[in-house]
């Protein structure tokens, strides 16, 4: 089939699927397409049988799909975070991860993914922004097109979020972020459109935020005359869960679907607005026909063409999920060849931290999924080096507080009605059970639960004192070994979000005596409260517990023997689940607990050591001038262990480059007011975020925006610069192959116009062997020359002449080559 014959099939397609909308819409009363356009439960929209519509199901991402429910028994590929598929550069991978995705959508019966999150890196302090991918608008929008367009390769829907101004989750629910014209479009809006022009997603979905004064679930400006009538957005605009707070002004401000349900402003409320004369039925069409466009995309739409009739060949989840992992790792110091590791017979490895065997792999919040397996570094390296080779010692562990119990226990959670009587139960990865809506295991309701039951047994890798609490709200009973050790309440504080007053600090209980290897019976048991007036019914709360507490000092000095006895010290350093999560944003850029002692411990023991930061944003690194290599994995995903050993012993190349600025210091980032005043976040800084901002203030990063070390050298030989193409010529001058980013830049020469002083216009990985040269051709878009005109209401093109700079980074320019318009 030729290229047009293939343009011709998809139009005769896409009016088919039209003619089916407007068929089925035709077919409903006013009662019924109200009811479509609020959820049926936490994750479904309703089923109409009379029309041939089957119920639409979403469900969380972007590094997994959860499902329905949020259940270890039904467990999920989880990726690398945001963050490191962002630090590949790399959309075709994007666009791969995507389809892996889709694919298990449709094995867990989804047909939405929410995701990608395209919110932009602002601040460091933004608690979410692991989840994001880049402070930079152009290489967001790459990566989140690559993201879409695979994931809608496998006929499943996405929902690009958060539209818009969700940079930070302080006062989430509630806050105007206060964004001037300019920068509205020229950054924060960017993403959103290069997806929509390159992806054409099926779905966007609009945050909980206020922009310049308006909630953007009922932002007719930039719903319906920007995303829709400008760019041309024709799929289905979600709320985020529990946004939609207006039945006149969501259906007027062009929201399509308000979630969860059953109980939201639309159903019956928006029928009874329309008959009494204040929204117009018209205005329910067309929210109908998105809904009813987005089925058809996804199949479930009798007599609608579906936009994937075939799904893409099947992918391995686990090979491309350890692919991906090395393929994000950014290797930001390497001193006199410290990486790869020299495995050779006789050399031995030093492994050190106790981020090292309890991994963090992903972020917290609703984009948790539960993996099949999770590969520590220590599970990685001990099965890559010759047997005896491995030591490993805790040197220091990220948090002296209690965690969800996970490993070394197998636990179960039990629904029980008032009589005792069981009425369901599930398995659970660890102690946190967090089931939303309808998400509860098979039998149990929440008419029927009386009490959830957490029990199971825990085998101890440690003897001595273990501590063992809960998190969450309500009446809770704890007993280990067969004996109530505590039984309370726990009541609501001064939390203003739900995911804080649930996920927020532990409190300890109880303390155990118990002995290495011998199992114990544990047991939490919580008082289900009556939720029937909740207009979202949900059960969070945890089984926390924390080993031996040993002396901080002595576990340091532990290490740092080991260190000095090993050739090569590998320490993992980390944040955790109380640092970065959804929910709430960070006090500062420090690792926790007593890391950075270790590290300067153990660099003076051994000047061969090598930090593997394993954090999905930005910390300081005080120490890193002292050791010989700093490799960032971000959340690694379940496979990160493996790829740590593929990267470390040179079996990979570490090929990621920084998709954000690593800041020296938190005082040195140029935004870092996430906290509103009065309600009002003001985006003053304007255009300049990110390197923008480092370049303009002369302010010295430890780390510029796009740098990244392989194992070989290049050379950039020549470089071609036009008004819509860059072509750089380039050759791998080292011994080994390898893969390089190639970073171009504009500056304008003068007359600036307020601009950066240079910015992102495009980049392309090329590959070679030793020897080789290769040629990288690279797109400018016409974007990148243009401006918000704010008196105009329009873009402009800046003309005049730019240097245009062949780079490795922000920092480290190549080449470069004058350009006039």
């Amino acid at each position: 089939m030729t290229d047009a014959d293939q343009v011709r099939a998809e139009g005769s397609e896409a009016q088919a699927r039209e003619d089916a909308v407007e068929a089925a819409l035709g077919k409903l009363d006013l009662d019924t397409k109200a009811r479509l356009l609020s959820g049926q439960d936490m994750w479904t929209l309703p089923a109409l049988p009379g029309i041939g519509l089957g119920s639409l199901v979403m469900s969380d991402g972007p590094v997994g799909v959860r499902g329905v429910r949020w259940t270890a028994d039904d467990p999920s590929v989880a990726l690398p975070s945001p963050t490191a598929l962002a630090a590949s550069w790399d959309p075709d991978l994007a666009r791969r991860a995507g389809r892996l995705l889709a694919q298990e959508a449709r094995r867990k019966g989804v047909h939405v993914l929410l995701a990608p999150t395209v919110n932009l890196h602002r601040s460091p302090l933004g608690g979410r922004h692991f989840e994001c991918y880049s402070e930079d608008p152009y290489l967001t929008g790459a990566i989140g097109s690559g993201y879409v367009n695979g994931v809608q390769d496998g006929g499943v829907g996405t929902t690009v979020k958060h539209f818009v101004g969700n940079d930070a989750e302080t006062e989430r629910f509630t806050v105007d972020s206060v964004i001037a014209p300019r920068p509205l479009r020229e950054v924060y809006l960017a993403p959103f459109e290069a997806i929509v022009k390159n992806a054409r997603p099926w779905g966007i979905m609009t945050a909980y935020n206020r922009v310049n004064g308006t909630t953007m679930t009922e932002h007719h400006h930039l719903v319906n005359e920007v995303l829709r009538a400008e760019w041309g957005f024709d799929g289905c605009n979600v709320s985020d869960w529990m946004a939609a707070r207006s039945t006149t002004g969501d259906i007027l401000g062009g929201l399509d679907v308000a979630m969860p349900g059953p109980q939201t402003v639309y159903g019956p409320a928006l029928a009874a607005a329309v008959r009494a004369g204040e929204v117009p039925e018209s205005a329910v069409d067309t929210a109908v026909r998105n809904v009813l466009r987005l089925a058809a995309r996804v199949g479930l739409l009798e007599g609608a063409p579906a936009a994937v009739p075939r799904p893409p060949a099947p992918v391995d989840g686990q090979a491309l999920a350890r692919e991906l992992a090395a393929r994000g790792s950014v290797l930001v110091r390497n001193e006199a060849g410290a990486l790869p590791l020299d495995a050779g017979p006789g050399r031995t490895v030093a492994l050190i931290g106790a981020a090292a065997r309890d991994a963090r792999v992903l972020g917290g919040g609703s984009a948790t999924v539960f993996p099949e397996r999770v590969l520590s570094p220590l599970d990685g390296l001990t099965a890559a080096l010759p047997e005896g080779a491995l030591t490993f010692a805790v040197g220091a562990d990220p948090s002296d507080e209690l965690v969800p119990a996970g490993q070394g226990f197998e636990l179960r959670a039990v629904c029980r009605d008032a009589s005792g009587a069981v009425v369901g139960e599930g398995g659970l990865p660890s102690g946190q059970v967090q089931w939303i809506g309808d998400d509860l295991p098979e039998g149990a309701s929440y008419e029927t639960m009386a009490s959830i039951e957490v029990t199971g047994t825990y085998v101890p890798r440690e003897s001595g004192e273990h501590a063992f609490g809960t998190r969450g709200l309500g009446a809770f009973t704890l007993a280990v070994g067969g004996r109530v050790l505590w039984e309370g309440v726990q009541e609501m504080g001064d939390e203003a979000d739900p995911f804080e007053a649930f996920f927020g600090a532990p409190s300890e209980r109880a303390r155990a005596v118990l002995t290495a290897g011998d199992p114990v019976e544990v047991s939490l048991t919580y008082q289900v409260p009556d939720m029937s007036a909740l207009p979202l019914r949900a059960v969070m709360f945890s089984l926390l517990h924390l080993g031996p507490r040993r002396d901080a000092d002595e576990l340091i000095a532990e290490a740092v023997e080991a260190a000095r006895a090993a050739d090569t010290a590998v320490v993992v350093v980390a944040t955790t689940e109380r640092v970065e999560s959804e929910g709430f944003d960070r006090g500062d850029l420090a690792l926790p607990g007593r890391q950075d002692d270790l590290v300067r411990a153990v660099a003076a023991a051994n000047p061969n050591t090598v930090v593997v930061v394993n954090a999905g944003s930005p910390v300081e690194l005080p120490w890193r001038e002292d050791v010989a290599a700093v490799l960032l994995t971000w959340f690694p995903g379940q496979e990160g262990g493996a790829a740590l050993a593929d990267v470390l012993l040179g079996r990979a190349e570490p090929g990621g480059r920084l998709p954000t600025t690593w800041p020296a210091a938190l005082a040195d980032a140029p935004v870092t007011e996430v906290v509103p005043d009065g309600g009002r976040l003001e985006y003053r800084e304007g255009l300049f975020i990110g390197y923008r901002a480092y370049e303009a203030r002369g302010v010295e990063p430890a780390y510029p925006f796009g740098h990244g070390l392989g194992y070989t050298d290049w050379t950039y030989e020549s470089l071609e610069a036009g008004p819509d193409r860059v072509r750089v010529r380039l050759t791998n001058t080292g011994t080994r192959p390898g893969r390089e980013v190639v970073q171009v830049y504009l500056a304008p020469a003068a007359d600036r116009d307020g601009r950066p002083a240079s910015w992102l216009a495009g980049f392309a990985g090329v590959e070679a062997g030793p020897g080789d040269s290769v040629e990288a051709e690279i797109a400018l878009p016409a974007r990148a020359f243009e401006m918000w005109d704010e008196e105009a209401h329009g873009w402009r093109r800046i003309g005049g002449t730019y240097e245009v700079r062949a780079s490795r980074s922000h920092a480290d320019t190549r080449l470069t080559a004058t350009l006039d318009l």
